[in-house]
């Protein structure tokens, strides 16, 4: 078995358009025709940023206890994050790990717009609002809650990565993701234009990590994975690591399940949400090239999901 992660979705939809590639795979396959043939179709071409390393390691796809640590440990580097408390009501809270898609979704805005604006200080309001209509998100009910739990976890949390084998980094902390603001007020049933109206400031020492070392995505994209935690990570993994390869890579099963199958006690269990998982990423990048077979998977040296250099975003 030697098979393109995403099905040849991108040929179909190529040859024969959304509707009759649909049409041509089994229902279970559909959603990735859907993703697919968004973001072929896309001519805003809009970009994002991830930081480096959460290309490489990353939060937990699940909620934690409220008082325990997350380390991540992947290629090169580590991460952990630790709980943290802020002030609630007059009370002091103990605000745990931020998780899931919804906490990606907020890291990936602040970032985006302070590479964006080139300013570590991140509006939220209206702006951040826009750019979760335009990413599919509906906010209100109990969307609104969860974005702001986990708006509060990232602000409450410390965060630390840890570089290995790298002169030039050998590694940073930061106490904070942001050092202040966050506090993400509940929404008017009236409606109103203001979800959130405060500004953010970027952690000093994690804004210069991030300015050094971006990694471009495209938006639509995310829009197409905003649900999919897992999908989220391979992504910009993917955005990050195919178009540094100079030839086929392969990683066994073995290996894959010690970078990504947290929360998962056998590989026979993580084997099928991972394929799962990778399928959407890769409908989500039409140019990877990567495979899945019996001894684990391919990377092979493909083209960047974006073109823009991060450096031509600022202010754009």
């Amino acid at each position: 078995m030697d098979n393109d992660a995403a099905a040849g979705v991108h040929r179909l939809v190529l040859l024969h358009g959304k509707d009759r590639a649909r049409e041509m795979v089994p229902q279970h396959r559909r959603a990735l025709v859907d993703i697919a043939a968004e973001v072929m179709g896309d001519e805003t071409q809009a970009v994002g940023i991830s930081y480096t390393g959460f290309c490489l390691t990353s939060l937990p796809h699940k909620r934690l206890a409220d008082d325990q640590t997350w380390k991540k440990v992947g290629h090169r580097v580590s991460l952990v994050v630790e709980p943290g408390h802020m002030l609630s009501r007059g009370e002091t809270k103990l605000y745990g790990v931020p998780f899931g898609a919804r906490a990606r979704m907020v890291l990936l805005y602040l970032q985006t717009q302070a590479v964006r604006t080139g300013s570590r200080e991140v509006e939220l309001g209206r702006s951040m609002r826009a750019w979760l209509e335009r990413m599919g998100v509906t906010v209100g009910g109990e969307t609104a809650k969860a974005f702001r739990e986990q708006a509060t976890r990232i602000s409450a949390c410390s965060l630390k990565f840890f570089w290995e084998g790298d002169r030039r980094s050998a590694g940073w902390s930061a106490g904070r993701i942001v050092t202040s603001g966050l506090s993400f007020h509940a929404i008017e049933e009236s409606g109103q234009e203001s979800l959130w109206e405060d500004r953010v400031e970027l952690d000093p020492t994690f804004y210069k990590a991030l300015k050094e070392h971006p990694v471009p995505v495209l938006e639509t994209a995310i829009k197409q994975l905003r649900d999919r935690s897992m999908s989220l990570d391979l992504y910009v993994w993917l955005a990050w690591r195919l178009h540094t390869l100079e030839r086929e890579t392969p990683i066994s099963w073995p290996a894959v399940f010690g970078q990504f199958g947290e929360g998962y006690v056998q590989l026979r269990h993580f084997k099928p949400r991972f394929i799962e998982a990778l399928s959407a990423a890769v409908a989500a990048y039409p140019e990877a090239r990567v495979s899945v077979d019996e001894d684990g998977i391919k990377l092979r040296p493909s083209r960047p999901p974006v073109a823009k250099r991060p450096s031509q975003l600022a202010r754009a």
